[in-house]
């Protein structure tokens, strides 16, 4: 059999169930992996952690292409992409910014461009140009949203007679922007990271649209969190705020998931961006090691860790300034005030990124 699955791009077989790309009838178009994800949400085999992302970058050096790099915006950090210039040499690279509609309406375009440009410029990392879009699943083609539009005239604008291939982190969106770019083609899509298994070709007017298998990034707690509880993790619709203000040193406990502390200031507010579907905890910071210690995985759950004392230690002075403490692959807190120091507390399968304010 050498025929691809329409929504992976994986070659299928039908010889080892347990491999991808099985499929047990010869005339599907999808494997069974991907049949099970689109209609029951079941991942049988998982690949958070089975794609190459050096080799898929290596490929896509190889193309004579427009590079789409595409980023979730909720999880900007973790889809950053250390010497993405220097992987890509001159290479042209449009970014686009998905999921605009989960952040606060408040927050404005300009004002999250400005952001954006800010953020790539201290990751050393050039675009040409930057499309921001949101609301693709549910209404990409209505006639209040004017993201395929835009991205579609930017396309045009940067391509110059050469093909196209999209790429970006697992989970940044890159199938659901192509299920509303293209016409006739579907492409699986789910919440679940590594569902694209390999370049896909698409046949455009003019030229090749390329689908790619989404990056990993190690320190994302997205590629070591349980499949289950992906639902819980990943916000579909969007974020509520959840508001503290604090006048002591005081600890806020997301799940099992992380611990901050915020230690030294007698005014603080601390804006919780989250999922609402991970419980926020909040005690006397003297108290945390005990309720820590005692409670993980009980109280203080889901999580990842089964013992705090494996979880890593992070710090940061912020100086009067308001700032994200970012958990990757989870959302952030937005902390002002007059806060002498912030403890974060993650797994060391994670990271966090300490930044200038987005809202």
């Amino acid at each position: 059999m050498n025929k691809k699955c329409k929504g992976c791009g994986v070659v299928m077989q039908s010889e080892d169930k347990n491999k991808i790309g099985y499929t047990p009838k010869a005339e599907a178009e999808f494997c069974q992996r991907c049949f099970r994800i689109r209609h029951y949400d079941d991942v049988v085999i998982s690949m958070k952690q089975g794609i190459d992302s050096d080799e898929v970058l290596k490929r896509i050096a190889k193309l004579n292409a427009l590079v789409v790099w595409v980023v979730d915006l909720f999880d900007f950090e973790a889809n950053m992409i250390k010497g993405l210039n220097r992987h890509l040499m001159n290479k042209d690279i449009l970014m686009v910014a998905t999921k605009r509609d989960l952040l606060p309406d408040t927050l404005s375009n300009q004002k999250l461009a400005d952001f954006l440009i800010q953020r790539l410029k201290d990751n050393s990392i050039v675009v040409n140009g930057i499309v921001i879009c949101g609301d693709l699943v549910k209404h990409p083609k209505s006639e209040e949203n004017y993201s395929i539009d835009e991205i579609k005239k930017a396309i045009t604008i940067y391509r110059k007679n050469r093909d196209v291939v999209v790429m970006g982190m697992a989970n940044a969106g890159k199938s659901t922007l192509l299920n509303s770019l293209c016409e006739n083609i579907n492409l699986t899509t789910s919440r679940h990271p590594g569902t694209t298994l390999d370049f896909n070709e698409i046949t455009m007017d003019e030229y090749i649209l390329y689908d790619t298998p989404g990056l990993t990034r190690m320190d994302s707690l997205l590629t070591h969190v349980d499949d289950e509880l992906l639902k819980s993790v990943i916000p579909l619709k969007p974020l509520k705020p959840r508001i503290y203000q604090l006048y002591q040193d005081q600890t806020i406990s997301l799940a099992g998931f992380v611990r901050l502390d915020l230690i030294g200031g007698t005014k603080v507010s601390c804006v919780a961006y989250f999922s609402e579907n991970l419980p926020l905890h909040r005690s006397k910071q003297e108290k945390a090691d005990n309720l820590w210690k005692q409670h993980l995985g009980e109280l203080l759950s889901p999580c990842i860790d089964k013992n705090f004392d494996d979880m890593e230690k992070f710090e940061y002075t912020p100086n009067g300034k308001k700032i994200d403490v970012v958990i990757h692959g989870l959302g952030w807190f937005c902390i002002s005030g007059d806060v002498k120091k912030i403890q974060v507390y993650v797994s060391k399968c994670s990271s966090v990124t300490f930044r200038k304010a987005m809202i």
